[in-house]
């Protein structure tokens, strides 16, 4: 797995709060469970915050990891 930066985004205000819960949703997960949890918050920020898809799947660290792209992109 990628090297990831999402256990920052939990406390940046930056990131909408509906992505953030998910994010606590797949933090709570066991590791291989959390991909599409990763997934659908990918989706969030690329939504919500306007990100290119390919930045929000490094970000939660997801880039390079097979999985389809789940920003509709």
């Amino acid at each position: 797995m990628a090297l990831s930066v999402a256990p920052l985004l939990l406390h940046s205000d930056a990131i909408p709060e509906g992505a953030r819960l998910a994010l606590r949703d797949a933090f709570a997960r066991p590791e291989d469970q959390r991909a599409q949890l990763l997934a659908n918050v990918a989706k969030i920020l690329h939504r919500e915050v306007d990100l290119d898809c390919d930045d929000v799947l490094e970000l939660v660290g997801l880039s390079g990891d097979g999985v389809d792209s789940p920003c509709g992109c």
